[in-house]
C-alpha cells in the first residue's frame, strides 16, 4: 500500500509541476536553462549536499528523538491546550465533505508540490541566489525543527483528545496513514514543519514576486491552505502553526544573511594553486 501511495503522490505532483512550469516559468527561461544548467548546478551543489545530509540525519535522528525528549521531560501539551482552548474543536465543527476532501488533498499533494515546484522555478533563473536561499531555508527549517522536537514534547489534538477531535484525514482516506507514519511522530507537533516549510516558500515567493508574480499569488493561497489543513485535520494546534510561521521567518532571514557570504569555489581557488603558480614556485 505504501508503494501505491508513493506512486500516486509522485504522479500527481509531477503533473502539477509540469502544468506550473507552463503557467509560471515560461519558454524563454527554459531555453536559457538548457544552456546554463551546468553552472547553476555547480552554484547550488554545496547547499544541496548540506540539505541532503541534514535530511538523512533527520530520518535517523527522529527514531531516537522521542526517547531524548522524554529524558528532558518538557511536555507542553496541556500548556498549549490551556492557552488556545477548544479552537480545534470549533474548526472541525465547520467540517463538510468538500472541505475535508480539499484540505486532505492540500495536506498530502499540495504540500509536496509547494516544496518541489519552487526548486524547479528558481533553477530556471540565471540568478541562482533565490534557489540557494530556498535550499538553505529548507535546511534551517529541518535543523532548527529537530532541535525543538528534542526539547519539546507535545501531542496533537487528535492524539490528546481522540474522543473529541476527529482524525478526518485517516477516517476519510485511511491509505495515507502508510505515508504519514513514515515521517511523523505523535510527540513531534511543536512547531508544525508542514506550516514552517509552506510558509518558507510563501515568504520567498513574496520576495521574488517581481520575477514570478502569478506564482506569488498561488504560493500564498497554498501556504495558507496548508497551515489551515494541519488544524482542520486535527493534526496540529494553532500554536504549532504560529510557531511554524515564526520558524519559517527565522529560517528565511538567516538564509538571506548566510547565502553568498561564503563561496566554496572561491575557497577552493584560494587553497589550490594554479598551474602557473606551481610552475613559478618550482622555478
Amino acid at each position: 500500500m505504501l508503494v501505491q501511495v508513493l506512486i500516486q503522490l509522485a504522479v500527481v505532483v509531477t503533473l502539477l509541476v509540469i502544468v506550473s512550469i507552463g503557467l509560471f516559468v515560461g519558454r524563454y527561461r527554459l531555453r536559457e536553462t538548457r544552456t546554463e544548467w551546468r553552472g547553476r548546478i555547480r552554484a547550488a551543489a554545496p547547499i544541496t549536499v548540506v540539505l541532503a545530509v541534514v535530511l538523512l540525519f533527520n530520518s535517523v535522528a527522529r527514531q531516537i528523538v522521542p526517547d531524548l525528549s522524554w529524558m528532558i521531560g518538557w511536555n507542553l501539551t496541556w500548556a498549549i491546550y490551556d492557552i488556545e482552548g477548544q479552537f480545534i474543536l470549533w474548526l472541525q465543527d465547520q467540517a463538510t465533505p468538500w472541505l475535508t476532501a480539499y484540505f486532505s488533498f492540500i495536506y498530502i499533494y499540495g504540500y509536496v508540490f509547494l516544496l518541489v515546484f519552487p526548486v524547479v522555478a528558481y533553477f530556471a533563473l540565471s540568478n541562482t541566489r533565490p534557489l540557494r536561499e530556498l535550499l538553505a531555508a529548507y535546511t534551517l527549517n529541518y535543523t532548527l525543527g529537530l532541535v525543538l522536537y528534542i526539547f519539546v514534547i507535545a501531542y496533537g489534538p487528535r492524539n490528546m483528545m481522540p474522543e473529541l477531535v476527529e482524525a478526518l484525514l485517516y477516517d476519510t482516506y485511511p491509505q495515507y496513514q502508510h505515508l504519514t507514519r513514515q515521517v511523523n511522530r505523535n510527540t513531534n507537533v511543536f512547531p508544525s514543519l508542514h506550516t514552517s516549510l509552506a510558509a518558507t516558500v510563501t515568504f520567498l515567493a513574496y520576495r521574488t514576486r517581481d520575477v514570478y508574480p502569478k506564482w506569488n499569488v498561488v504560493a500564498i493561497l497554498l501556504g495558507v491552505s496548508v497551515a489551515i489543513s494541519t488544524m482542520y485535520l486535527g493534526i496540529h494546534w494553532a500554536i504549532d502553526v504560529v510557531a511554524g510561521i515564526v520558524l519559517a521567518y527565522v529560517s528565511v532571514e538567516l538564509a538571506h544573511l548566510l547565502v553568498g557570504r561564503w563561496s566554496l569555489s572561491d575557497w577552493v581557488d584560494g587553497r589550490v594553486p594554479s598551474i602557473g603558480g606551481l610552475r613559478n614556485r618550482d622555478s
